[in-house]
């Protein structure tokens, strides 16, 4: 309601996107952040020279999805052509279809709604502060160190938060909020202290079994980027995962994915001319990385630990404390292989925001918030999870010298590659369904459960490889033992020892 007084924990993306959503007249919003603000110059700048060491994948490849890009340009417009003369680029439905596809292809007015905006993370979060000090009630605490919640009753018995205790330069400050939205990320300390205090957070928690390693590149002056070509910027061979994500001004960033499991391969990743000479066999990656067209403008970054969690705030229709919204990884992670997490950070908020003008009632704002969430989120959440085990079972399969696939799994395997894939190439209108899926415009299997849909995919797949010759992938890249070969590395592992530690 307007007149109240709103703290949020952390200035990254999903406190951003707190402020933009909950920034009213007559209401304030104060964002307590303990990394210094950005530097008042470039976006290049910011890439260079800013530190956010409560940021640790900061530099790591990041994109707003359709879900996120149309609540930009249908909420904050202004904010939107801010981010795209800074640089941020529209990639379309169109500039992602198969080879297979572009020659028929006939624009539909529902394409322009499938757009990522994509760039540095750097930058997007630069310009978004830098828009977020201009509207009214949002004001900016920089170097400030939450220590703690404070903490009430309600009349009921629940416990309340009603501010925050910080160190703000050396200089302990108690703040009271009317509602405090704790969107530290997933370090963030407020959980801690309300288990400190008695108040019990029931958590998912599953591991994603894979790890992320980044590096930045720069077109050189009058150089651009490679042609598309029939192999896709971004697949999967099993042992590795890779991705291209172009960003802002000229740049772009490689990302690889390894499975936990392969050790050998993740310790020799980090070091410069490994991550290249990986990239350099893949044949989708290497022009991108060719001497003459780009340099390297980072080393590469790792990113580890990655979990899937949803934390309940809800026990038997009752909030468990009032006035306390976590928000983005605080309150839900998953693996960022979809680059979901912003898009989940910006549901998020909206959702908060609705609560809030629907109710005055704490109880009544922190049930809709967490009802809403749980039936914007959790579709792409479980969907995500499904995913990482069988992933997890892949990569632990390919490392078993003595594992044979069974009927089950080797059909499975089919219908993904013989039948669901080779659909997607061949048919643009179930691309276009499915993309509303990734996206998170509709449910990620919604497409695929529609009768029409699904005796698409099973005609094509009777059709038989044979006949789908012309929508298969040419070789994407080297198999695991070509590869470790590649790198001087030992395929094999002691299984049993593995068999143990796992």
């Amino acid at each position: 309601m307007a007149g109240e007084n709103i703290l949020v924990i952390g200035a990254g993306i999903a406190g951003l996107n707190a402020a933009l959503a909950l920034s009213q007249p007559g209401r304030t919003v104060t964002l307590i952040e303990r990394d210094p603000p950005p530097p008042d110059a470039s976006a290049d700048a910011a890439f260079d020279i800013w530190e956010r060491r409560g940021v640790g994948h900061l530099r790591h490849s990041h994109a707003f999805l359709a879900r996120l890009y149309l609540l930009l340009r249908e909420k904050y417009p202004d904010l939107l052509q801010e981010l795209l003369d800074a640089g941020c680029r529209e990639l379309r439905f169109e500039d992602g279809i198969p080879t297979t596809l572009r020659d028929a292809y006939v624009p539909e007015p529902e394409d322009n709604d499938l757009t990522i905006l994509t760039s540095r993370r750097t930058t997007l979060e630069f310009i978004m502060r830098r828009y977020a000090a201009t509207l009214p009630g949002i004001t900016f605490m920089t170097g400030t160190r939450v220590k703690g919640l404070r903490q009430d009753r309600a009349s009921n018995g629940t416990p309340m938060i009603t501010g925050v205790t910080v160190d703000n330069q050396g200089q302990d400050l108690t703040l009271t909020a009317d509602l405090v939205v704790d969107a530290g990320g997933k370090n963030a300390l407020g959980m801690d202290w309300l288990k400190a205090s008695g108040i019990h957070v029931r958590q998912d928690v599953e591991g994603a079994g894979i790890l992320y390693y980044t590096r930045h590149y720069r077109l050189r002056p009058g150089q651009e980027e490679p042609p598309r070509s029939k192999l896709p910027n971004g697949a999967d061979l099993g042992y590795i995962k890779y991705g291209v994500f172009p960003a802002d001004n000229g740049c772009f960033s490689i990302t690889l994915a390894v499975p936990e499991v392969e050790m050998e391969i993740r310790r020799r990743i980090v070091h410069p001319e490994v991550f290249d000479q990986i990239c350099r066999s893949l044949p989708a990656m290497a022009p991108w990385i060719e001497d003459t067209r780009v340099e390297p403008k980072s080393k590469v970054f790792g990113m580890g630990e990655l979990k899937s969690q949803w934390r309940h705030l809800i026990e038997d229709g009752k909030p468990v404390v009032l006035n306390y919204y976590p928000m983005g990884d605080n309150l839900i992670r998953t693996n960022p292989l979809y680059g979901r997490g912003c898009s989940f950070a910006a549901v998020e908020a909206q959702a908060l925001a609705n609560a809030l003008d629907a109710s005055e009632d704490p109880a009544e704002r922190a049930c809709q918030y967490h009802t809403e969430v749980a039936r914007e989120v959790r579709p792409y959440y479980d969907s995500m999870l499904k995913q990482d085990r069988a992933a997890i079972r892949r990569a632990a399969n390919g490392l078993n010298p003595d594992y044979e696939a069974g009927f089950k799994a080797r059909l499975a395997k089919s219908f993904i590659e013989d039948a669901i894939n080779i659909a997607l190439r061949s048919d643009v209108d179930l691309l276009r369904e499915a993309m509303h899926g990734f996206h998170m415009l509709s449910h990620p299997d919604a497409w695929l459960k529609k009768p029409k849909n699904f005796f698409k995919v099973m005609r094509v797949w009777a059709r038989g490889k044979k006949r789908n010759k012309g929508f298969y992938l040419p070789r994407i890249g080297p198999n695991r033992k070509e590869m470790f070969e590649l790198l001087d590395l030992s395929p094999t592992v002691d299984w049993e020892t593995y068999k143990n530690a796992a």
